[in-house]
């Protein structure tokens, strides 16, 4: 089998997982959805309001072209309300899943900005949310040629390209290039895997995507790199903190090709064995692979919208923690959310076995 046909398992696994978790509008149906009796767990943790105070942040489509790749590039640009004059603000860019859209994610995107991060949403046209218009018998041709080598790498370039411009814009004055960071969730997850410094065999060679501007990323249910080999050879070199968030029932199902949560746990522990970088893994009880998208009913109706709350908390904790600011530091993310978690690991960085802290509920 060719290097290309690896790969393109790597993104078909993403693909259907993509399928559930496209960025669809939440139905009274989706909303009505009974809870899980194992989601009950979740009892115990209060709930937190997931809709972000729209005076603290503003946000704008910006409708890039890369005139090299004659490919479109639309982004959604997310940015505090106000924000102290000459302050720079650090960045996270965030890939989607396939069949999403710069829309996608609003619940990540808005809570950052209100927290003083500027957001940038990047749409990849080849794997975008107009793979669900068309004929449905067609959809798994149009999901398969999404998931082509071609497509995986354009991906990436799409990333660098939206960076580049963002940097070259007006707003560069606000943006603090030497804090960025890159997030996705599955299809993009693999993306920002890319980004941060996975090593991928490719023809022969090993590519190397690193985009030495990124110093920190966060994976949202990544799938593994199948066809490949093991996932130490291709991510035991990255070299910056990472962060990886699944749930127990994160499941990716195609036939022959079924992906669960232990795929997402021997990724985080593949990460950095080599340069011994800060990384973190949560572990959610329950959830679903679409419970990290903007869908309310997935992963179940009280369960769903604190696995959000507890996302983007622990996203915000991480990003403090590698760019100095620890407003909540992972320790109390991790006192705060502990009915809702399985598995908590972080290691800080520096020697072999340094932990922030461990826990183990399953």
């Amino acid at each position: 089998m060719t290097t290309r046909r690896h790969l393109l398992r790597i993104a078909c696994l993403a693909a259907l997982g993509g399928a559930l978790a496209a960025t669809a509008t939440t139905s009274h149906a989706e909303a009505s959805l009974p809870v899980p009796e194992a989601a009950t767990a979740a009892a115990a943790t209060p709930i937190e309001p997931l809709d972000v105070d729209p005076s603290l942040y503003t946000s704008r489509n910006l409708d890039w072209q890369d005139a090299k790749r004659s490919r479109p590039v639309p982004v959604k640009l997310y940015l505090p309300a106000s924000a102290a004059e000459g302050a720079r603000l650090p960045l996270v860019l965030f890939s989607h899943g396939i069949g999403g859209s710069r829309e996608g994610y609003r619940y990540l995107g808005r809570y950052l900005a209100s927290m003083g991060y500027a957001s940038l949403h990047v749409q990849h046209v080849g794997s975008d949310r107009r793979l669900w218009s068309g004929n449905p018998f067609a959809l798994v041709s149009r999901l398969s040629g999404a998931a082509q080598t071609d497509e995986a790498l354009a991906r990436v370039q799409d990333v660098k390209f939206a960076l580049d411009q963002l940097l070259a814009s007006e707003y560069s004055q606000r943006i603090d290039a030497r804090r960025i960071a890159v997030a996705g969730h599955s299809y993009g997850a693999n993306t920002t895997l890319l980004l941060a410094g996975a090593s991928v065999p490719l023809n022969g060679e090993t590519l190397k995507l690193r985009d030495p501007r990124v110093s920190a990323a966060i994976m949202l249910s990544a799938p593994p790199f199948y066809g490949l080999g093991e996932p130490t050879n291709m991510l035991a070199g990255i070299d910056i903190p990472t962060l990886h968030i699944t749930a127990t029932a994160d499941d990716i199902n195609i036939p022959g090709y079924f992906s669960g949560v232990d795929d997402r746990i021997s990724i985080f522990k593949a990460t950095a064995v080599k340069t011994n970088s800060q990384k973190v893994l949560a572990v959610f009880k329950e959830g679903s692979h679409s419970v990290f998208t903007d869908r309310m009913g997935t992963g179940g109706a009280t369960l769903n919208p604190k696995i959000k709350v507890a996302t983007r908390k622990l996203a915000l904790a991480f990003l403090d923690r590698v760019f100095g600011q620890e407003r909540l530091t992972l320790e109390g993310w991790q006192t705060s959310y502990s009915p809702l978690l399985a598995i908590f690991e972080a290691r800080a960085g520096g020697a072999p076995g340094a932990g922030i802290g461990t826990a183990r509920t399953h």
